[in-house]
């Protein structure tokens, strides 16, 4: 049979289902569509796991700050608790405890007003979000252009849609219930698409004056170097807020989107799994005037399992890695009777998060050669408060981990990822940061001017602590133009060696035109092929010295 069901929200009809196929249409109206799209989530939980989609159209989709659900999230790599004292996140779509939901945004641009989560993907399964824009009313990175500059003078031309106002020698940035004086700089330059890391274009001034048009005119106490056209880009550096979160959840896509602002952190996948991106646009919006497109990292994934795919995407206007994906390092800190251990979160900005559950393999590391010393099972797991957890193993641990410095990793959750058919280009850092011991394969990508390594292997235990090994890993029919040196950098951080740290390493068939000699470096790798590559740029080069392999065995170098 079929019907019709209307459901009526202030004062007019946004939505309607549709039982044969048990689609909910959201239409667009002015005004905050936050509490309209909330309220579509909602009705899509009645159909308790049957498929639904929830139906967006053309047009514009207004989220605000003040109307978002806020829930409290630990997130891994954002920021810490002195940083951010509430965790609390401001989420414009909310999707909890569910299956089988679609959301299809059918072209529409949702606009986030003020620092949001933007969706948040929770102990859910089978969830795909797809067709639609994302970005922000006001972009919590603010840009200016040089326009004029003298050896102690420079004018600066503000972003149209950047609200500032000048005090005590400072400029203050001001969005939707947020505002940052100082914070951090980068500057980009149109010409060669590159971005770097720099101090803040308000250092040494003596006076700051604004002389209408949203133009800026700065006076400094020494000689400046700046060139007409480079384009500063400011952010105050507290990822309190995320683009995307995708927790404890299953088989989830995004596809066919254009994500044009991801602050104040990228998409984040924390212990899920089968994860799929594909046809994302992580760049600046044609035509907008703007040239960065996110806050942090583009997509980070912490902790997953199943298969991560990243493919057919852009990534272009990151301040920090566009991919990065890696598992956590947990200390331990305590050994305790009943085979029960404690341990502790040990960088700042990943904290307060589930890392283990009844029945994951754990893996113990010893700090200064990574070198595995056990492994175990964990039979029960307890909250001890926001850093520390203590877990019940399945036997008892050798008498020798007591005496040194040891960390685990959950080695049930570390995925499988597939990385192919993507661009990289204007970030300050790097192309990928990948740490995992299943089955890795970078192709078919070009990485544009990365001023770091194009793609970084590390593996550590005493700084970032994301972990942990390479076992298999293939980087192959890539093009690497003018990245920073080594090209492909396979570092693991062991300051004590005692052996190889990563294996089973290829890189095969890659175009790599150089800036400067050095292409591919390893050191403490066992069986590791390089083969069929190409090497050209702008000095002279030849395969001897564009590779360097220190304290690697099984080596198969053509």
């Amino acid at each position: 049979m079929y019907r019709i069901i209307i459901f009526f929200l202030f004062q007019v009809s946004v939505f309607s289902i549709l039982s044969a196929q048990e689609t909910i249409y959201v239409k667009t109206q002015p005004g905050d569509a936050t509490p309209r799209l909330q309220n579509a989530i909602e009705q899509a939980r009645h159909f308790k796991g049957k498929k639904v989609v929830i139906q967006l159209e053309q047009g514009n989709y207004d989220l605000y700050r003040n109307s978002s659900s806020k829930q409290v999230y630990f997130i891994s790599n954002t920021a810490s608790k002195e940083e951010n004292p509430d965790p609390t996140k401001h989420i414009g779509l909310w999707i909890k405890d569910m299956k089988n939901l679609i959301i299809d945004g059918g072209g529409a641009h949702l606009i986030t007003h003020g620092e949001m989560t933007s969706f948040v993907i929770d102990k859910s399964e089978n969830i795909t979000l797809r067709n639609f824009t994302l970005k922000a009313a006001d972009p919590s990175v603010t840009e200016m252009k040089v326009i004029d500059t003298t050896a102690y003078t420079a004018t600066f031309r503000v972003h149209p849609k950047d609200r500032y106002e000048i005090a005590d020698k400072q400029i203050k940035w001001i969005g939707t219930e947020w505002s940052f004086t100082g914070g951090i700089a980068q500057t980009f330059n149109l010409h060669t698409n590159i971005t770097n890391r720099c101090n803040l274009p308000t250092d040494h001034v003596v006076s700051l004056t604004d002389i209408g048009n949203h133009q800026i005119h700065a006076t400094y106490d020494k000689k400046v170097t700046l060139y007409p056209g480079e384009i500063f880009q400011m952010r105050d550096a507290i990822r309190d807020e995320a683009c995307g979160f995708i927790h404890l959840s299953k088989n989830i896509t995004l596809e066919y989107l254009n994500l044009h602002f991801l602050g104040n952190f990228g998409i984040v996948g924390q212990y899920s799994e089968n994860l799929t991106y594909k046809y994302l646009n992580c760049e600046p919006e044609y035509g907008s005037g703007r040239t960065c497109a996110g806050f942090a990292d583009f997509v980070q994934m912490s902790g997953c399992k199943g298969k991560i795919r990243i493919i057919n995407s852009r990534f272009e206007g990151a301040q920090d890695d566009p991919i990065n994906v890696h598992g956590t390092h947990l200390k331990v800190i305590a050994y305790e009777p009943g085979n029960k251990i404690v341990v502790r979160f040990m960088h700042p900005q990943s904290y307060g998060f589930e890392a283990f559950f009844p029945g994951d393999e754990v893996e113990f590391t010893e700090i200064h050669s990574l070198q595995c010393l056990h492994k175990a099972s964990v039979l029960k797991v307890e909250r001890v408060n926001d850093y520390d957890c203590k877990l019940t193993l399945n036997g008892s641990v050798p008498s020798i981990l007591p005496q040194q410095e040891v960390v685990i990793e959950n080695i049930t959750w570390t995925p499988e990822v597939e990385i192919r058919n993507n661009y990289f280009a204007r970030t300050p850092t790097r192309g990928i940061l990948v740490t995992t011991r299943r089955k890795v394969i970078i192709e078919n990508n070009v990485f544009y001017r990365t001023p770091m390594s194009a793609i970084a292997v590390s593996n550590d235990a005493r700084s970032w602590y994301e972990s942990g090994p390479v076992h298999d890993l293939t980087i192959r029919n890539n093009h690497f133009i003018e990245c920073g040196s080594p090209v492909i950098n396979i570092a693991p951080e062991n300051n004590r060696p005692n052996g190889t740290v990563h294996k089973g390493i290829r890189i095969e068939n890659n175009r790599f035109t150089l800036k400067d000699k050095q292409a591919i470096y390893a050191r403490w790798t066992d069986n590791i092929r390089i083969s069929g590559n190409y090497f050209d740029g702008i000095l002279p080069v030849s395969k001897k010295e564009s590779v360097l392999l220190e304290h690697c065995t099984n080596v198969d170098s053509e």
